[in-house]
């Protein structure tokens, strides 16, 4: 009985085994794409990976970063406004450089109005005081002379009439009002002169530094108002309002990495694609003057006809479409622009894949 077992397991574990092999040898069918794969418009045709941007004369889209780090305020536009050059996009917390630009500006026009009161020397009230001044000290140098005139002629006709001390104090005080007729006089030329032009060049220079230093402040205190650099479209808004940002740009918490705060392209009228050539088949593309490309949307099977733009003379990795910064790879690629007017009745963005065919030489 127990061999009998022991044939009926091994006899049931055989046809499971060859069930097994053959379920798991069977070749699955294949899914349906979800759409038709391109098909190369030419005889010989290159085929690259492209990416839509907006048509730009030099460069790509418009990365714009802060200057000045800060928390968000304002945000003063949508992403798909048309914005103007100079207009405000977004506004940073300006709260501690507006005061500083206060203060700079009130130093400034302390140093100013001291400044103009060197200038404006001598003041008539001032002049007044020191001729007033000097008259005084010419009366009384009269009166000092009187008295020892007085004395002397006293001292002249009887020098038992007046002491000899009271001679002495009476040319000492002659003396006296003298010298202060003399430092008087002094005094009120001084006063006339106005102020000594070293103090005024000097005024003048502190007020100049004061003013620079402020106008720096008030340039700085600008940048915490973003504006678009130049007439275009707000493809994309990287944070919100209370998001602290730095001029590394604005913090992705998805992919901890930093992001520009706003993507500008210009006026969406036309497109271009920036096509990826790889560098094994840069040799087979024809003179840029002849170069024929067309793009493939996605999804769609649309040809859209290229108008070659310019080759970005650098071959570089091709990290661009994924967008890993850390990522290693070993294939390097050539940008070629092309640039198309968008197709009616297909939507398309940038940054949106498409696949690009150039005519092969």
């Amino acid at each position: 009985m127990r061999t009998r077992a022991v044939f009926i397991a091994a006899a049931v574990g055989l046809l499971l085994a060859l069930l097994s092999a053959f379920l798991f040898s069977r070749t699955p069918k294949p899914q349906p794409p979800l759409f038709a794969p391109a098909a190369n418009p030419y005889g010989s045709g290159i085929y690259a990976n492209g990416i839509i941007e907006s048509d730009q004369a030099h460069g790509e889209n418009i990365n714009i970063y802060p200057e000045v780090p800060g928390a968000i305020t304002q945000i003063l536009v949508v992403e798909g406004q048309r914005v103007r050059r100079g207009d405000a996009l977004l506004t940073i917390d300006d709260s501690v450089q507006h005061a500083l630009v206060e203060q700079q500006q009130a130093q400034a026009g302390a140093a100013l109005a001291s400044l103009q009161e060197m200038r404006a020397q001598p003041r008539r009230e001032n002049l007044a005081i020191v001729k007033a001044q000097v008259e005084s000290a010419r009366a009384t140098l009269r009166n000092a002379q009187d008295q020892l005139a007085k004395q002397q002629r006293a001292y002249d006709m009887d020098a038992r009439a007046i002491s000899a001390d009271v001679l002495d104090t009476a040319r000492n005080a002659e003396r006296i009002a003298s010298s202060n007729l003399e430092v008087a006089q002094r005094q009120y030329e001084l006063t006339r002169a106005g102020a000594w032009v070293y103090d005024i060049r000097n005024a003048e220079r502190t007020y100049e530094a004061l003013q620079k230093a402020w106008q720096s402040s008030a340039a700085l205190l600008a940048k915490y108002t973003l504006r678009a650099p130049a007439d275009g479209l707000v493809l994309a808004v990287h944070s919100g309002v209370g998001s602290y940002v730095s001029a590394q740009g604005a913090y992705d918490s998805y992919t901890q990495g930093f992001n520009p705060l706003i993507v500008m392209g210009l006026p969406q009228d036309h497109l271009q694609v920036r096509a990826y050539i790889d560098e094994i088949l840069v040799h087979q593309l024809p003179q840029p003057g002849t170069i024929k490309a067309e793009m493939v949307i996605r999804g769609t099977g649309e040809h859209v006809p290229l108008n070659f733009v310019r080759v970005q003379p650098y071959i570089s990795p091709k990290i661009q479409l994924s967008d890993q910064r850390q990522e290693r790879v070993d294939l390097r690629v050539l940008p070629v622009i092309f640039r198309f007017a968008k197709p009616p009745g297909v939507t398309v963005y940038p940054g949106q894949l498409v696949d690009v065919y150039v005519a092969a030489r």
